[in-house]
C-alpha cells in the first residue's frame, strides 16, 4: 500500500474550504487562527508526538529546542528515519531555502534559518540553502536582476545567523543550475515524471499563469537529491537529506516524494513549523509587502518599538479594569505569541502566559518584556553582517566539499 505523500487522505472540500495552503497563499479563512490539524489531516504528514520528542532526546543527547517543545515545529514526514540514521552514524544533509521578495528579512523567514543552525549544530551535518530568484522573478513584478540582487543581500542575514562556511554551501538558482548539469539534469527528469494535471492539482496552476510557474517546482525538488551537488557528495545519490520549513512549502515536497523512487532517489524528510503570525494577529502571515504587517531585521529599535506597541494584535480588555478581572487571551495576543518563538526560558514563559490569563499582567507588560527580546535579536544580526562582504558571500557559495560527521562513508577530500 502506497503511503500517503498526496493529497488523496478524504478530506472534503468543504472542510477546507474556509482554510487555504500553498506555497504563495495562506489564510485561515473566516477562522480566527489556522487550524493546523486539519492541514496534518489535508496534507498527510504525521504529527509531532512526545515519543518522538523522547527519541530525538534520546540519539542527540540534548534537550529539545524550544520550538520542537512548544509545538511550533509540529509535523514531519520521516524525520524519525533521520533520528536513525544519526544514531547508526550513517549520513545525510539538512536542506532549507529562501524565496527573496524584498531586501531584507523579517523575523518569519528568520525562523526555520535559527532552527536549521540549531540543527546543523546538534548533527554536524552539510547544509545546502537554496535561494530562489528564478521562482521570485516568475511569479512577481520583478527583473532577473532585481530578484538576484534581492537573494545576494538575504545571505548576508542568512550567514549573519551563524552557519558553518566549511559545512554550508548557499546557492541562487540563477548562479547555480547555469553552472551544473548535474542538478539540471535532476530538474529536467523531475520535470517528465509530473504530468500538468497533477501539478494543477498539489499547486493549484490556473491557465493563466505562466509555463515557468508549471515547471519550477522540480527546481525546489531537485535540492532534495545528493548528487545535484556532487561536490559535496561525490556523485552519490543515495545519501537523504532532512526539510526543515513551514508547513506550507509541503506541496512541493509531496511531489519530491512521490517522484524520488522512481528515479531511484532517497525520499527526503521533512520537519514543519507553523506560520509566525503578521502583526495583525493570529490568522494573518508577516509580509514583506506590508510593512507594518512584520518586523524586519533591518529595523532600527525604535521602529520595532513603534511597531509593536502600535500594531501589534493585543488579547487584553478594553480597560485595565476588565483586564484584571477577566484576564488577557494568549491565543490571540500577538506579543505572547512571538515570545513563544523568541524566549527560550520555558518557566519565565509560562509565569507570564498565567499571570497574563489570570489579569495580574497587562499587555503593556509583554510588549516591553518583546520588544526588549527583538531589538536584542534584530541588533546582534545586524551587527554581524556588517562584516559580511561580497567576497564573503562568494565563499558561502562556491561549490566546493564540505567538512562534516561520518566523513568515512563519503567520498573523502581535503
Amino acid at each position: 500500500m502506497a503511503e500517503k505523500d498526496s493529497n488523496t487522505n478524504g478530506t472534503t472540500e468543504e472542510e477546507i474550504k474556509e482554510q487555504r495552503v500553498t506555497p504563495w497563499t495562506a489564510t485561515a479563512g473566516s477562522e480566527a487562527t489556522f487550524d493546523y490539524q486539519r492541514l496534518i489531516k489535508q496534507f498527510g504528514t504525521t504529527p509531532v508526538d512526545e515519543k518522538l520528542i523522547e527519541k530525538y532526546e534520546r540519539i542527540t543527547g540534548e534537550k529539545a529546542h524550544h520550538l520542537i517543545r512548544r509545538n511550533v515545529f509540529f509535523s514531519h514526514r520521516s524525520l524519525d528515519e533521520i533520528l536513525d540514521l544519526y544514531e547508526k552514524k550513517q549520513p545525510f544533509y539538512l536542506y532549507t531555502g529562501r524565496g527573496p521578495s524584498s531586501q531584507s528579512m523579517h523575523l518569519g523567514h528568520l525562523i526555520p534559518f535559527m532552527f536549521t543552525k540549531h540543527l546543523q549544530d546538534i548533527f554536524d551535518v552539510p547544509l545546502v540553502i537554496q535561494l530562489t530568484d528564478d521562482e521570485k522573478f516568475l511569479w512577481r513584478d520583478l527583473s532577473l536582476e532585481e530578484a538576484h540582487q534581492m537573494a545576494i543581500e538575504n545571505a548576508k542575514e542568512i550567514i549573519a545567523v551563524g552557519f558553518d562556511i566549511k559545512k554550508t554551501f548557499i546557492f541562487t538558482d540563477l548562479n547555480y543550475i547555469s553552472q551544473s548539469r548535474d542538478f539540471l539534469s535532476n530538474v529536467l527528469k523531475i520535470q517528465k515524471c509530473v504530468n500538468l494535471n497533477q501539478a494543477k492539482k498539489v499547486f493549484g496552476f490556473e491557465d493563466t499563469d505562466n509555463i515557468g510557474k508549471v515547471g519550477y517546482p522540480a527546481v525546489q525538488a531537485a535540492t532534495a537529491f545528493s548528487n545535484s551537488f556532487p561536490f559535496i557528495f561525490g556523485g552519490r545519490s543515495d545519501v537523504p537529506c532532512l526539510i526543515p520549513c513551514a508547513i506550507d512549502q509541503d506541496p512541493f515536497f509531496r511531489v519530491t516524494r512521490d517522484v524520488a523512487p522512481r528515479l531511484g532517489y532517497q525520499k527526503p524528510s521533512t520537519f514543519y513549523s507553523s506560520f509566525f503570525p503578521g502583526l495583525e494577529g493570529p490568522g494573518s502571515k508577516m509580509s514583506a509587502s506590508v510593512p507594518t504587517s512584520s518586523i524586519f531585521l533591518s529595523d532600527s529599535a525604535k521602529t520595532i518599538k513603534d511597531k509593536i506597541n502600535k500594531h501589534a494584535f493585543s488579547g487584553g480588555k478594553d480597560n485595565a479594569e476588565e483586564h484584571r478581572r477577566l484576564g488577557g487571551d494568549t491565543k490571540v495576543d500577538v506579543s505572547y505569541q512571538y515570545l513563544t518563538f523568541f524566549l527560550e526560558d520555558d518557566e519565565a514563559l509560562a509565569k507570564i502566559k498565567k499571570d497574563y490569563e489570570s489579569g495580574e499582567l497587562l499587555t503593556g507588560f509583554l510588549k516591553k518584556e518583546l520588544i526588549g527580546i527583538l531589538q536584542k535579536i534584530v541588533k546582534d544580526i545586524q551587527d554581524r553582517k556588517a562584516k559580511i562582504t561580497d567576497e564573503m558571500v562568494q565563499e558561502y557559495m562556491k561549490p566546493r566539499p564540505l567538512n562534516f560527521k561520518f566523513m568515512s562513508t563519503q567520498t573523502k577530500t581535503k
